[in-house]
Parts: structure tokens; C-alpha cells; sequence
């Protein structure tokens, strides 16, 4: 049967096309992205940057710590505390050293992430002066040459304030970091914070005098001081939670797709089969030749996909790195090395799986087909539901209902999680798929409705065409339903979200304006000081710093912010659920309900700069995961220049009643002038949160529909061409009948617009199962807010669908004119 397969390929190879077109691109994915991952599992190591010159370096080192499993900016608490003056000792004790300090240090003007150390440091960074001298007093700084000039002034933002310098010498810029060097007394005076040390004594004697209570860096491991090794982890990071996301949903759709097709291409060849029964051929060789085509387009296809995928995965890598997902320095390399070979012959193999597995009921269905159909003049399937697809899909499609239920009542946090969401979202839109043919007779009837008058013979041929053939038309409707359901779904999702948290800060800022940082990391506590002594003006400025508890043999951290109670009141409006704001004081703090503390009972809580507090519970608030802080009295300040840079990420600001408001606003824009500190309106902070807040959930899950629409746009085509270039025999028969070529593909034009129309019918229902439960989820997590459809893109994206539909219909239809086979009734299906 091998034999026979293989001679049905040759022959039929128009109606094997789609299949194998969607196979290349499902393994071309699989291929691209397992490359991707195993690449990241194995990436090179990264030289040395800020101490490439630097013998070897001290830093703080706590060997419960994982950098990976925690958030971009979150110190340990040894990293936090930095190094001690014990330790500065034992290792003096050993040699010469010099302490570094990192910092935020801006010029104005400059890059927000710039940085400012200690000038002894600089040497092991690869710096040297172009020009003038090292700085010899607090009031001197060496930039880089591009930023300034020997003598000039210079305003230097920090999170002391802002102050002028001058520029006592230069130094060539280098590629890994933009900084700023200071005396060591001045550096010591912005960062008490100590975070490298450099020894040039003997790394034996070295180590003998650190011990466990700091790391010892040399060679390639003194990159982990350097501050892009952060900054590559966590891009790193999001790139390995996006693309398995990406590769579920793409993968999920490519089997999909191949197993539709397969079992669409066996329909097509009931009457072939059955001549084959005919003449002799048991149920097992009709099995075993639909397996072995399927043997052989899954090596046709595995092999072509491999191929590509080898340099689609830069392609994929590329498009990352634009979105600002994946480190600038990533690449995907052509070698032997088992990064290459695994994922390679992964997707190789599971292109060949998918094949056979897509095949598997095909088989079946082949093996059931009886001699006497081959006498069948009529072309009218069944409903093409067998029992098997009829209980997989409603499975799906109860499992897809249950699970938005889950979603609205039991577990309305998962839509905060895109990973997990994303996935959810594709049950209702597959299970709706599976069910289609079953859909197929209903919608046609819905959909004809205002054409049951129509005075022309084109309805009414065009009802009864796809009525007769379900399967075909649930084939073909399923690439439709598919684009339009998972794009709906996922960016319906992702605006709704975004909208809700919009929504939540709202109701959440009671002041009327705010500063934001302008071109800057945050606004110094100093600006917000003389902001709050212009008459009649309240503000809160929190301070982002880090909080730690010992948990049995652990320490967790969390977020906390530093503000004065006075004046967080009157600007933040906090649901607080337990106890009382006016409770709060120097020896309490303020926590979300979610941390499971009580309020009245007291806590222990290790500060970010070393010291203890045992803190009362004042009062617990309503709060998200993502968004629980605890608050802390302004007794806390200095924490969160050792926690984090010391800065405020914004500050609320309201006026006294009575206040003159024009004077007022016009005195905060004069004290903030320069300042890196922008003046806003509560709507215009609203705007700009959610657009920080969101943008990584919407690069997630809008590059998940890209993938998405990529695969089956192409997916349209392929089965449409499929399917419309097998059926000559319709062609000719609406020839013969007196049809003229307009009015044929005008026929096929109508019929591919009602096909179409029947995928997007399906489409919307099961987007409406899983905005259902998105609703839900958003009242219980925000309370009452809108689902936000994003209308354009959503009936552009079903327009090109139907475009497509249109041209997959048009292209064979007009082959098969100019070929002028339609006189031959007879023509082979």
C-alpha cells in the first residue's frame, strides 16, 4: 500500500497541498521556538564590563537567593544591606582595595539610566580621562565625552535633589553603562551603600578572609556585578514565559488544523476509496493507505518545516528583540551543538506525530467507507459528526463554559496572569470548531434568512450547497473561526484588562494632580519637600523600598512604600477592610489583606538599611497580588536608598479647600522646573499608568495573535484552494446547466461570503463564552467596568478573513474556467 500512497500523492497532489503547506508551518514554529528556548537554556557567557580590569570583586552574597525567581530591582537582604564596615575591614586587612558604589546620578538631559560611582573605580571599567583631571572636591564630576566639557556646569539630578557640579575631566563613553564619577567623599555622601568591592590582594587569601559572608568574583563571573546581567535576565525571563505561551497556542492550532485537513481530504475521496473497496481492497489496506500518505507528507513536510524553522528562529528572535522582550545581544546560531540538534529533531518529529495522529481518525473513517458508494452520483454527506467528535467537542465546549464559570467566581486572579490565561481562551474557540459541523445547518438556515425572497436562483443554490456538504463547509469555516475567535478573544481580553486597571486607579487617586517623572527614573524626595511648603498644597510622595520577614528557615520580601499618613488621607483612597489609618503611626505600618495579618498583632519586619522593627498592624486594605504594599511612616526614609534608588515612582497632590488654584498650580510648575518631575492631572496619570502597566501584557499577548493570524491567514488559502480545486465536477455541472462564468463565480463568490460568515458566527459565540467569564472576573477584581472591544482591528481582521476566503475560492474557480474543463462531466473528484 506504500506503492498506492504513493501514487495517490503524484496524482492528487492538489488536494495533498494543504496539508502539507499547514504541517511545514506548524513544524517551522515548533522548530523556531524550541530552538529559542534551548538556545536560552544555554546562552554564552557575557564577558566582564564595569571590573573587566578588576582582579577580582567582593560582593554581598546570600546563598538562598535566586535572582531568577524574583522581580527585576528586588535586592536580597545582603544585597540591600551591601557590604558591612566588618567586611570592608578583613578584606582591607588583606590588601588594597577599592569600594564602589552604584547609584542614580542624571544629567540634565541625559539618559534616565544613568549612573553614578566612585571615581577610584572607574580604571576598572576600561575608563581613562580624554581630558582634564580627576575630581578632587564634592563639587566636581568627570562625564563622559559625548556629555560634556572640561569647566562647563553642569545640573546633576539625584535622589538627594538636584545640585550644580563642574566638570573637572572626561572620559571616553563606553557601551555598557552611561556614567557619572564623583568624589569618593561626595559618592559616600549620595550612597551610603557599599556594593562591590575590588581586592588586588591573592584570591586565596582573599577568600579565606570573606568566607560565607560574601562572594568573591573572578574571570567571567564578574559579570554578575555588572548591572546589564540584570537587565539580560529578566528580558530573558520574559522571552522564556512568552514563547512557550506562543508555541502552546500555535502548536494547538497547527494540530488542529492538520487533523481538519487530513480527515477533509479523506471526505473528498469517499468515491476513490470506495472504488478501491470495490475491486477488492480490505477495510485494513484503505487504513493503512491513508496512514502511509500520511507517512509521507508528514517527511515531506517534517523535513521542509526543520529547515525553515532553522532560520525562521532568527526571524522569531529578531521580531522579540524589537518588541523589547529579548536582550539586543541575542541570537540564534547554526551549529552541531545539541541546542541546535534536539529541538530540531523535536519538531521533526512531532511534525511526523501530528501527522499520523491527524490521520488516525481519517484512517478510520476510510477503513468504514462502503464498496457500493462508489455508485453514488450525489455528492450530500452526513452531518459529519462522528461519535468520537461529537463527545471530544463537548467535552471542550462544557469544559470551555465550566472553566470561564471558574474564572468569573472561583479564580478571578488568573486573568492577571497572561501564561495561564491565554491558554484558557482557546478552549471555547476549539471546542466551537470541533462542534462546527453540527452548527453548519442551523447558522445557513439563520444566515439565508433575508435571502428567502431572493428572485434569483443564486440563494437558494448556494443554502443547499453548503447544507449537503457540512463537512466541507465545517472544514472550511474552521481557519475563520479560528483568526477571528483567538484575535478577538485575546486582544477583547487584553483592552478589557487594561481598562479595568485604568478604572481601578481611578477610583483608587483621589487627588486631583500628580508628578510623574519626565525623561527620569523617579522625582527626588527634596522636589516633593518644596512642593509640600507652597501654601495650600498636600502631597504624598511614596517611597518604593523593600520589606523582609523571616518565614521558618526563609526570608521573604515585599514591597512597601514610605509616606507620610497626613498626607496619603487626603490624596489616596484606600478600601481599608480591618482597623484604622488614623492608628497608624512611627511604630506601625499599614498591609493588604492578602498577607493574612490581622491588624492589632505585630510583626517582624527587617529593614532594607540592616535594622529590626517589630511593628504593630494599624490597619489591612484591599489589594490585587501585583499590587500589595505595605505603607510605612516617613521614620523609614533612608530604607529605600538602600532597598532600591531612593526614588519616588509619583506623588499625589492635592489643594487645601479655599486654595487659590490658578497660583497654586502655577508655584508647582516653578519649584519643579528641571527637576526631571512632570505636573499632571489625575485623568492625564491615569492614562500614563495604564500605559506603563500593560505594556508587557499587551506585547505578550498581541505577538500571541500575530503568530496566531500568521498561521491561519495561510490556513484560509490552503484549505480553500484545497477544497475548491476538487470540485470540477460542480463546476461542470453549473455549466451545463446553463450557467454562464459570471454567474459560476458568482456562485462560488456567495458561497465562500456564507462560509465565511458561518466561521465568524461561531466565532462570536465562543468569544462571548470567554468574555463572559472575563467580565465576571473584572466586576469581582474592580467592580463594575466595560469590556472593551477593540472594533477596528477586530473587523479588519474578519475582513481579511473573508478576503482570503474569497481569493482561495477565486483562484481555483478561475483555473478551472480557463482549462475549460467544465465540459466534461465526468471529470474524476
Amino acid at each position: 500500500m506504500i506503492r498506492v500512497a504513493f501514487q495517490t500523492l503524484r496524482s492528487r497532489w492538489v488536494s495533498f497541498l494543504g496539508t502539507v503547506v499547514a504541517l511545514v508551518l506548524g513544524v517551522t514554529q515548533v522548530a523556531a521556538m524550541g530552538l529559542l528556548l534551548t538556545t536560552m537554556i544555554d546562552v554564552p557567557d557575557r564577558p566582564a564590563e564595569r571590573f573587566a580590569d578588576a582582579p577580582a570583586v567582593v560582593v554581598p552574597y546570600d546563598p538562598t537567593w535566586n535572582p531568577a525567581h524574583h522581580d527585576l530591582g528586588i535586592r536580597s537582604l545582603a544585597e540591600a544591606q551591601g557590604i558591612s564596615a566588618e567586611m570592608r575591614q578583613k578584606v582591607a586587612a588583606t590588601g588594597k582595595t577599592v569600594v564602589d558604589r552604584a547609584f542614580y546620578a542624571q544629567l540634565e538631559g541625559g539618559s534616565k539610566d544613568q549612573v553614578g560611582h566612585p571615581w577610584p573605580v572607574a580604571r576598572f571599567g576600561g575608563y581613562g580621562l580624554t581630558d582634564g583631571r580627576q575630581p578632587t572636591s564634592d563639587t566636581e564630576i568627570v562625564v563622559p565625552s559625548n556629555q560634556g566639557h572640561t569647566g562647563d556646569q553642569v545640573t546633576v539630578l539625584t535622589a538627594a535633589g538636584v545640585k550644580k557640579y563642574t566638570v573637572s575631566g572626561t572620559v571616553s563613553p563606553v557601551h555598557w553603562e552611561d556614567a557619572v564619577f564623583f568624589s569618593e567623599s561626595e559618592a559616600a555622601t549620595l550612597s551610603p551603600r557599599v556594593d562591590a568591592l575590588v581586592a588586588l590582594a591573592p584570591v586565596d587569601k582573599l577568600r579565606a578572609a570573606v568566607g560565607q559572608d560574601g562572594e568573591v568574583l573572578t574571570g567571567e563571573a564578574r559579570h554578575k556585578a555588572d548591572a546589564s546581567e540584570a537587565l539580560d535576565r529578566e528580558a530573558l525571563d520574559n522571552t522564556i514565559t512568552l514563547v512557550p505561551v506562543m508555541a502552546s497556542v500555535a502548536g494547538v492550532t497547527a494540530i488542529f488544523v492538520v487533523a481538519s485537513t487530513f480527515a477533509f481530504a479523506v471526505i473528498q475521496r469517499r468515491r476513490e476509496i470506495a472504488l478501491l473497496r470495490a475491486v477488492g481492497a480490505t477495510p485494513k489496506q484503505a487504513r493503512k493507505m491513508v496512514r502511509n500518505e500520511a507517512l509521507l507528507v508528514g517527511i515531506l513536510a517534517s523535513l521542509i518545516g526543520t529547515v525553515l524553522g532553522l532560520f525562521g528562529a532568527q526571524l522569531l528572535a529578531d521580531m522579540l528583540i524589537s518588541m523589547g522582550i529579548a536582550p539586543s545581544w541575542f541570537t540564534v546560531g547554526v551549529s552541531t551543538h545539541w541546542t541546535v540538534l534536539a529541538p530540531l529533531a523535536g519538531a521533526f518529529l512531532i511534525g511526523l506525530m501530528v501527522a499520523l495522529g491527524g490521520a488516525a481518525a481519517a484512517s478510520r473513517r476510510a477503513g468504514s467507507i462502503r464498496p457500493i458508494e462508489a455508485l453514488r452520483e450525489a455528492a450530500v454527506d452526513d452531518n459529519g459528526m462522528t461519535r468520537g467528535r461529537f463527545w471530544l467537542g463537548a467535552m471542550g465546549l462544557i469544559g470551555g463554559i465550566g472553566w470561564s464559570g471558574w474564572i468569573a467566581i472561583g479564580k478571578p486572579v488568573s486573568v492577571l496572569s497572561p501564561t495561564t490565561y491565554v491558554l484558557s481562551l482557546m478552549v471555547p474557540v476549539l471546542a466551537a470548531a470541533v462542534l462546527a459541523p453540527l452548527a453548519v445547518g442551523p447558522l445557513t438556515t439563520l444566515l439565508m434568512w433575508p435571502f428567502r425572497r431572493s428572485s434569483g436562483p443564486t440563494a437558494m443554490l448556494v443554502r443547499e450547497s453548503v447544507l449537503t456538504s457540512r463537512r466541507r463547509t465545517a472544514a472550511i469555516a474552521a481557519p475563520v473561526l479560528l483568526t477571528v475567535g483567538l484575535v478577538f478573544s485575546l486582544l477583547a481580553a487584553t483592552d478589557s484588562l487594561g481598562a479595568a486597571r485604568d478604572s481601578g486607579l481611578q477610583h483608587m487617586v483621589k487627588s486631583d494632580y500628580a508628578l510623574v517623572p519626565d525623561g527620569t527614573p523617579g522625582i527626588s524626595p527634596e522636589v516633593a519637600d518644596e512642593v509640600s511648603r507652597i501654601p495650600g498644597v498636600q502631597i504624598a510622595a511614596p517611597l518604593l523600598t523593600t520589606i523582609y520577614t523571616q518565614d521558618e528557615d526563609r526570608i521573604d520580601e515585599n514591597d512597601a512604600m514610605v509616606v507620610d499618613p497626613a498626607a496619603l488621607k487626603p490624596t489616596m483612597n484606600l478600601k481599608i477592610l480591618d482597623g484604622s489609618l488614623d492608628k497608624w503611626d512611627d511604630n506601625s505600618t499599614v498591609v493588604a489583606d492578602i498577607w493574612g495579618l490581622d491588624a492589632g498583632s505585630t510583626v517582624k519586619i527587617h529593614m532594607a538599611d540592616g535594622s529590626v522593627a517589630n511593628l504593630r498592624i494599624a490597619a489591612t486594605y484591599k489589594a490585587m497580588r501585583g499590587e500589595d504594599v505595605a505603607f510605612l511612616s516617613p521614620k523609614f526614609t533612608k530604607t529605600a536608598g538602600y532597598a532600591r534608588d531612593g526614588l519616588a515612582r509619583r506623588a499625589y497632590i492635592s489643594l487645601k479647600p479655599g486654595t487659590d488654584r490658578v497660583a497654586a498650580t502655577a508655584a508647582i510648575d516653578k519649584v519643579i522646573a528641571g527637576t526631571g518631575a512632570n505636573f499632571m492631572t489625575r485623568d492625564e496619570l491615569v492614562a500614563s499608568e495604564s500605559a506603563y502597566a500593560r505594556h508587557l501584557t499587551e506585547v505578550r499577548q498581541r505577538s500571541t495573535a500575530v503568530i496566531i493570524l500568521m498561521f491561519c491567514f495561510i490556513a484560509i488559502l490552503n484549505t480553500l484552494l484545497m477544497a475548491t480545486a476538487d470540485r470540477r465536477r460542480d463546476l461542470a455541472v453549473l455549466r451545463m446547466a446553463g450557467a454562464t462564468p459570471r454567474q459560476v463565480v458568482k456562485f462560488f463568490i456567495a458561497e465562500s461570503l456564507l462560509v465565511a460568515s458561518v466561521g465568524m458566527a461561531l466565532a462570536l459565540v465562543a468569544t462571548a463564552v470567554n468574555l463572559a467569564g472575563l467580565w465576571g472576573a473584572l466586576l469581582q477584581l474592580f467592580g463594575t467596568t466595560p469590556i472593551v472591544v477593540p472594533y477596528q482591528v477586530v473587523i479588519g481582521v474578519a475582513l481579511v478573513s473573508t478576503l482570503l476566503t474569497v481569493i482561495g475560492t477565486l483562484l481555483p474557480v478561475g483555473a478551472a474556467l480557463r482549462a475549460r474543463t467544465l465540459q466534461f462531466v465526468g471529470v474524476r473528484e
